[in-house]
């Protein structure tokens, strides 16, 4: 009896002591764990503060320097690259331009990027690959001058100065050419901009030429569809609505330096452009919206074909008139892009008119092409192109004996993909010249080129 009464309290002290001892294991447990907790949060403010200190450091650091050999792309336009004189700053781009090409005829002006129409009667096929529309420019933007005028400018080249040579290895050494130099003056109260130096004359669609990757310095339909031709001189560009909104209209009148061919030396001025003081005047209209833009543009020159001297052969006149006219426009709807011009004149070929054949001789022509976006990477491009000099003008200022050219029609189609600073693109064109060598036969000649073209911006 006793002994089951001690074996009962012996339990029921044994309950009363686990009923303890459970919330006091509990209660242990519950500190460990907010010690560990404790110490995790000391941890991740530790890392934090180590993370903290790394990026103060990384935005105190200078940024690394590139390897010289390593291509980077360019800041925005408007960020400096570099800077020269106090409170200049100068920016340097480009693109790096590529092209596989083949041909079936040999072509006016050269093979591959500047091929633009086939040479009457070559015969032959060619291929090759070509660097030569390679091309940087330097910016210059700062520059002060005096009151609210400040300044700046453009030094542009490419690859077409020719060869180094002509051995076996000189195609791979292309010359490089300078294209533009000029200084801006501008006040940006007024709207007005000056510019000094070499640089596009005003016939040329600096703002509406045909998009293509293989021709670029020389683009589609150059000469065979449109003029226009780099020069010194002097160009004055006002705006005419300056500060307000809508469609924005300017208007430029320029001087530039006279050009012939011949007589005399075409090196070192003096031929028939530069006999005299007669220079090359044009003027243009131009105006421009968020997605459209048009221009009239006008050229006038006389030429003393008596040379510098005054004293060459003159059999059919002494002087020529030189008077062009031109209206163009681009448009964008949406993914759809369409450029086109028309010009009329006569003795254009100073400013590489009339395929460039110089002489009293009237033409017209113009071109269009019409591109389609049909992803934000993919678009496709179709481009004609049309020429006619007066025949009978052409005959009697090449003489028999020499080829004249009297009509040219080019067409062209590409497919394109751009991404980033890259575009790629395929691209035919076929061109058709009629021509003749004693003035009564008539000859057509084809050629078509196809190629591959690469290009990087920077």
């Amino acid at each position: 009896m006793t002994t089951r009464y001690t074996n009962r309290y012996k339990a029921l002290a044994l309950s009363m002591a686990c009923a303890l001892a459970l919330p006091l294991a509990a209660h242990a447990q519950s500190d460990a764990r907010e010690q560990q907790l404790e110490q995790r949060v000391a941890q991740l403010e530790q890392q934090l503060n180590e993370l903290k200190a790394m990026i103060k450091a990384q935005k105190a650091a200078p940024a690394p320097q590139a390897p010289a050999t390593q291509s980077v792309a360019a800041a925005p336009a408007s960020t400096p690259t570099f800077s020269s004189a106090p409170g200049v700053s100068v920016a340097l781009h480009g693109f790096i331009s590529a092209s596989a090409f083949s041909q079936n005829k040999s072509f006016t002006y050269g093979n591959g990027q500047n091929a633009l129409f086939p040479i009457p009667g070559s015969t032959g096929s060619l291929s090759g690959v070509d660097v030569r529309n390679t091309r940087f420019w330097l910016d210059f933007k700062g520059a002060k001058f005096a009151g609210d005028w400040n300044g700046g400018g453009r030094i542009e080249m490419d690859f077409f100065g020719g060869f180094n040579g002509t051995g076996a290895y000189s195609q791979q050494q292309a010359t490089p050419r300078l294209r533009q130099a000029y200084m801006d003056l501008t006040n940006p109260e007024t709207g007005t901009t000056v510019r000094i130096g070499q640089q596009w004359d005003l016939m040329f669609p600096i703002d509406n030429s045909p998009t293509s990757l293989a021709h670029i310095a020389f683009p589609l339909g150059f000469g065979s569809g449109y003029g226009g031709w780099r020069f010194p001189g002097v160009v004055v560009m006002q705006d005419i609505n300056h500060g307000s909104t809508g469609a924005q209209w300017r208007f430029d009148v320029a001087a530039f330096e006279g050009n012939w061919s011949g007589p005399g030396n075409n090196i070192n001025y003096l031929t028939a452009g530069n006999a005299g003081f007669r220079p090359q005047l044009e003027a243009r209209l131009h105006v421009q919206d968020k997605n459209w833009l048009a221009y009239f543009a006008a050229h006038y020159s006389k030429v003393d074909l008596r040379g510098v001297e005054g004293n060459a052969p003159t059999p059919i006149r002494s002087e020529v008139t030189s008077v062009g006219y031109e209206v163009g426009g681009q448009w964008k709807p949406g993914p759809w892009t369409f450029k086109g011009l028309a010009y009329a004149g006569n003795g254009l070929g100073e400013i590489f008119g009339a395929m460039s054949q110089f002489g009293d001789i009237k033409e017209r022509g113009g071109f269009v092409q019409a591109g389609y976006s049909f992803t934000p990477n993919w678009a496709v491009y179709a481009f004609y192109a049309y020429s006619k000099p007066d025949s009978q003008d052409v005959i009697t200022w090449m003489g028999h004996g020499a080829t004249g050219l009297l009509r040219n029609r080019q067409a062209a189609l590409s497919l394109q993909y751009t991404a980033g600073s890259y575009d790629l693109s395929a691209e035919w064109m076929h061109d058709k010249i009629d021509s003749t060598s004693n003035g009564t036969d008539r000859k057509t000649t084809t050629g078509n080129q196809v190629s591959l073209n690469a290009l990087y911006r920077f």
